[in-house]
């Protein structure tokens, strides 16, 4: 090894973790060189095995932890060491808010070079857990049996599984139901290797505060063998069963959900609300899965907007209206605006749903629409974005910078792109005046936040 690198492969060393990356893992150093350890936690001293060593970087794996911190708690989980789905179930809540706090704090410093920003302590769930309004469970064989579970942690093996902890309680009902009726009846599962079989996933949705469900059967086949005795089935056993959906997917990919989209019974639609605002969902609605923390989260990007009635809001990145029609009550105008074609008629849907007729949603993307509504006169005091994963598109905000809003609120899923958007924005003339993080996957690594900026 090169001498710069302090460490070898399958060495076996004492370590003490000083932090956590954004996947979960330990962090220690040896001489400022550092190790990933899953499942280390700050302030601990362990021996780890080191795996792999990389030039910049080395992955490790936990042996034996000589100090323990004051915040590991056993994972209540059976599966929580094999599965890939929570990160954090052996940190305890109050430490997971803590360092989802530290994470935002950390990234605005580190890539945003902003030093004084407020941030305020992540807004957590008194309980945290049974919170997923939606599951989606890919379905396999063992020993001739079904199977149905989440996918071991960086692999294709499906984990079988009973019951989800952070899953609403519905949804393991639903799954373990046609799991089991789909055994009995002889329904084959999909082999994703051959390309062969049937039932390739199972999905539930759930209307947390209308207790109404939706049961989603995804196939290889257009065919679903003993349709009728599923359906009878299903709706005997589970309570509040609004819609039974068929969708067919036979397609070699592991996207989900395959275009084609089979009301098998009921509804097309189940319907649930954020505080006071009614939403239609389908089976492809993008549609919060926490929405108790949603409502914490559109009502901390209202209170930034400080809306009065009189100003026009642009809402980029709308979805399917979740947070314009928020605005709306307060706003005299919002305009929506979502590369999604199906996302604007659910946007539309919506607005007609709660009667709400100060909205206009347009399809395109929001650095090209946005431009143009500028051209046509369109402007407005506060500008809203709640971007995906990646962040920002560079255009949109050199149109945020162009168009002048007073106020912009950010809201975010990812840290890392927040702090680098908020840093064109600064350089381009705003200042960031407080971030708010929000936990709406508790026992995950994810993060959300909201950040306030104001023309300077």
């Amino acid at each position: 090894m090169s001498k710069t690198i302090p460490i070898n492969k399958n060495d076996y060393i004492d370590v003490e973790f000083e932090d956590l990356t954004h996947d979960g893992a330990g962090v220690a150093k040896i001489d400022g060189y550092p190790i990933f350890v899953p499942n280390g936690l700050p302030g601990e001293k362990a021996k780890i095995k080191v795996i792999k060593v990389n030039k910049g970087y080395s992955f490790g794996r936990l042996i034996e932890i000589y100090e323990e911190s004051k915040d590991r708690v056993n994972a209540p989980c059976p599966i929580y060491n094999e599965c890939g789905g929570c990160q954090l179930q052996h940190l305890s809540y109050e430490g997971q808010l803590r360092a989802k706090e530290k994470q935002v704090r950390d990234v605005l410093t580190r890539i945003g070079k902003l030093e004084n920003v407020k941030v305020h302590p992540t807004l957590g769930m008194e309980e945290p857990w049974r919170y997923r309004n939606k599951a989606q469970v890919p379905v396999g064989e063992r020993e001739g049996g079904l199977i149905a579970g989440f996918y071991q942690k960086r692999s294709h093996e499906i984990i079988d599984m009973q019951a989800c902890l952070i899953q609403q309680e519905i949804n393991d009902k639903v799954v373990q139901a046609v799991k089991e009726i789909c055994e009995r009846l002889g329904i084959s599962a999909y082999d994703e290797q051959r390309h062969k079989g049937t039932l390739r996933h199972i999905m539930a949705r759930h209307g947390l505060v209308t207790g109404e469900v939706m049961v989603v059967i995804v196939t290889r086949t257009q065919d679903l063998p003993h349709k009728n005795q599923i359906i009878e089935e299903i709706i005997s056993r589970i309570d509040g069963v609004k819609s039974i959906i068929q969708n067919v997917n036979s397609r070699k990919t592991n996207v989900i959900l395959g275009n084609e989209t089979k009301v098998l019974w009921g509804e097309e639609v189940i319907y649930d609300y954020i505080g006071n605002v009614k939403f239609a969902i389908s089976s492809r609605s993008f549609y919060q899965v926490n929405p108790e923390q949603t409502k914490v989260l559109y009502e901390t990007a209202l209170q930034y907007a400080d809306l009065t009635g009189e100003e026009n809001v642009i809402d980029a990145y709308c979805g399917i209206g979740t947070i314009s029609l928020f605005l709306a009550q307060k706003a005299k105008k919002v305009y929506g605006v979502e590369i999604v074609p199906e996302a604007i008629e659910d946007a539309n849907r919506n607005a007609m749903l709660n009667d709400i007729s100060n909205v206009e949603f347009a399809v395109g993307e929001a650095e090209v629409v946005i431009p143009k509504w500028y051209k046509e006169g369109v402007t407005a005091e506060v500008l809203v974005v709640d971007p995906p994963r990646k962040g920002c598109d560079e255009a949109l905000l050199q149109t945020i910078i162009d168009m002048k809003p007073k106020k912009v609120v950010y809201v975010s899923c990812n840290p890392a792109t927040l702090a680098r958007d908020l840093r064109i924005l600064e350089d381009g003339g705003y200042k960031t005046v407080e971030v708010q993080p929000v936990d709406m996957f508790p026992h995950t690594t994810h993060c959300e936040a909201v950040a306030k900026l104001i023309l300077k």
